[in-house]
């Protein structure tokens, strides 16, 4: 089969590799119909995650058709078009049942890391693919919902809702500030309007996606380029700042603006990937009363959103902007690299 392999630091490449092939009772094998890249898998290539090692075959998102299924597998059959979890979950461990999946305790890639695909063991952007622990980590689709919806639901949305939204407690009324307008802080101001914010403020440096913003969900947009780009989000909140600020970029400066909009009592959630260390002005914020969070999605909202999704709900197909056949992988990531000239969102790769 055909995968996209890692061989370190900004080295990739569309090649042969063996086939994928079920290798415990848990498993299936799935044929990859869609796939995506992702906003980490750039931070892979640039080295950012070092435990990726030379060889990985990267990607965590996709839909597929199971091929094969292992003897232990009950909830999926051969012919199912399913949507795969971006996380793997074991079910039966101790994190498992409290639903943080993302910290699954079984030995598949590494005991405490849900988040395995592409990163541990060998990932989606392939012809085909192995799937750990089946019964917990994929998703029948209905017909109703498209690939180029279901593959959103792989991760950015659960992502952003779960650890952006539920993480910051945004609640009815709200003013939110999403910092970062690619498609995880897109996908957060989507999904804060679940949570009934009244305000969803919007800040990048690149003008066009602050336009897609205002396609998104968000109500306002601020250019965080400019001088008093700060005054500008605090004339929006009377000037007491934001009750939520979501960080969506992972880098120190988007961190740093979200703590100097937040409100006392206010909520900062990082759900950006840092590749490297943040300073944290605590001799300033310690009076604040905040909250800070972090994590890695759990996807356990998964089925939620794609009810809404199937309800049209949420319109999750709006992120898919460029498309590609998985022969065209290097093409989509050349095209995702530069999203800031080609204007792209979510790059969809079909079979």
């Amino acid at each position: 089969m055909k995968a996209l392999v890692y061989h370190g630091p900004g080295k990739k490449a569309w090649e042969d590799v063996p086939d994928a092939q079920i290798q415990q009772p848990t498993d299936i094998v799935v044929r990859i119909d869609t796939t995506t890249i992702c906003g980490t898998d750039l931070h892979i290539l640039k080295g950012d995650v070092p435990a990726v090692t030379d060889g990985r075959i990267l990607g965590h998102e996709g839909v597929g058709t199971v091929t094969e299924v292992g003897s232990a597998v009950s909830t999926v059959a051969v012919g199912d078009r399913v949507l795969l979890s971006c996380v793997s979950a074991c079910g039966a461990c101790s994190y498992c049942h409290q639903g943080l999946y993302a910290h699954c305790l079984a030995d598949e890639g590494a005991s405490g890391i849900g988040w395995i695909f592409g990163h541990l063991i060998d990932g989606t952007q392939a012809e085909l693919v192995r799937v750990p622990f089946a019964d917990n980590s994929v998703y029948k689709l209905p017909e109703s919902v498209g690939d180029d919806s279901a593959i959103m639901l792989s991760d950015i949305l659960p992502t952003s809702f779960e650890i952006g939204v539920r993480y910051g407690r945004v609640k009815p009324g709200d003013v939110v500030a999403v910092v970062g307008s690619g498609p995880i802080g897109l996908a957060a101001m989507m999904t804060a309007g679940l949570y009934g914010a009244a305000r969803i403020i919007a800040l990048d440096l690149d003008a066009n996606r602050l336009d897609q913003a205002l396609r998104f969900g968000a109500t306002d947009a601020v250019n965080s380029g400019d001088a008093d780009w700060r005054d500008q989000v605090l004339a929006m909140t009377d000037g007491l700042g934001v009750d939520v600020a979501i960080e969506a970029v992972g880098i120190p400066a988007t961190f740093d603006a979200c703590t100097k909009i937040v409100r006392p009592g206010g909520s900062i959630a990082n759900v950006g990937v840092h590749g490297g260390p943040v300073e944290l002005q605590l001799q300033d914020l310690w009076i604040m009363d905040l909250t800070i969070t972090t994590g890695l999605v759990s996807t356990s909202t998964t089925p939620m959103l794609l009810k809404l999704v199937a309800q049209h709900k949420l319109e999750a197909e709006k992120f898919a902007t460029h498309h590609f056949k998985l022969d065209e992988m290097m093409d989509a990531y050349d095209t995702f690299g530069r999203a800031a000239e080609t204007n792209a969102l979510k790059v969809v790769i079909s079979r």
